[in-house]
């Protein structure tokens, strides 16, 4: 049995999905009120728990060989905060997992993960890893690069397509390697049952680092007419952001991500979306709509 972390979200939904398509028992953590119906009735098994409830995390471990999370705090609000779910829950997770003899734990961490980062999310994350690390868990970590499905839409594609000009923070010149969620489900599913897997932290990244200047150039090419740009400053918000979507933004514009998962994604037979592929499809879905 296999228990997925997350279920409800984009990432975790698709691995549920790819995982009952392969014919592998899954059971999915859930709480009153998620929206899961349609897994159950395509065969998931749901249990009833929540990061920040540690008895109801060893009732969902019980009799399961393997955990792959996906779970975090981001949009959320309320309780679940960076403290009370991605470092609080995600340990209590861990630890669930070893009490009831887990063997195998896919956990979904973040490019640059570590617990001496002063960005809490990063930190959070980088202190899950270390707690993996010093566990008798089969363990892998996957760091992502930003989502494009999250960012592309959020920072250009819903100004662009309503025709309004693009506002990024800072310079907007760095470079990101922005990977496709459903790419990095096909990695998470993949590394379930790889040796090769265990014990390591994989950084994922898409096929091509770009700027979002390149972005808003693939845009204008789908649309067939220009898209503005513009820069705030960091600490000023941007129009339609919400304000830890700015910050998170800001924080982008402070490095650079050139990952190269080229042999990565060969060696886990995974096939890498290209930024421009994942406009087109978007592009071609608000015409179709607005059709």
């Amino acid at each position: 049995m296999i228990l997925v972390a997350g279920a409800t979200g984009q990432l975790g939904r698709l691995i549920t999905r790819t995982l009952m398509e392969q014919g592998k028992p899954v059971r999915i953590l859930v709480r009153t009120g998620s929206s899961y119906d349609e897994l159950v009735a395509a065969g998931a098994q749901p249990v009833t728990g929540d990061l920040k409830d540690p008895r109801s995390l060893r009732a969902a471990c019980a009799g399961v060989t393997a955990i792959l999370t996906t779970a975090n705090s981001m949009g959320r609000g309320g309780d679940d905060t960076v403290e009370s779910v991605d470092r609080v829950g995600n340990r209590n997770l861990v630890e669930a997992a070893v009490a009831e003899g887990v063997r195998r734990f896919v956990f979904t961490s973040v490019l640059g993960a570590d617990p001496e980062s002063v960005a809490p999310f990063i930190r959070a994350k980088g202190e899950t890893e270390q707690r993996l690390r010093d566990s008798a868990l089969a363990w892998t970590a996957l760091q992502p690069d930003a989502f494009m499905d999250t960012w592309v839409p959020a920072v250009v594609g819903g100004p662009a397509l309503a025709g309004q000009p693009v506002t990024v923070v800072g310079d907007g010149l760095r470079r990101h390697t922005f990977v496709a969620v459903r790419d990095v489900a096909a990695y998470a599913v993949a590394a379930l049952d790889r040796r090769d897997a265990e014990g390591r932290a994989l950084p994922i990244g898409g096929p091509q680092a770009l700027t979002w200047g390149d972005i808003v150039d693939v845009f204008e090419q789908e649309l067939g007419r220009p898209v503005g740009l513009r820069t705030v400053p960091p600490g000023q918000p941007v129009p339609g952001m919400p304000d830890f979507a700015a910050e998170l933004l800001a924080m982008l514009n402070t490095y650079d991500s050139d990952v190269d998962s080229t042999d990565l994604a060969s060696s886990f037979g995974v096939t890498p979306t290209p930024v421009a592929e994942f406009v087109r499809s978007l592009v071609a879905a608000h015409h179709q709509h607005a059709g």
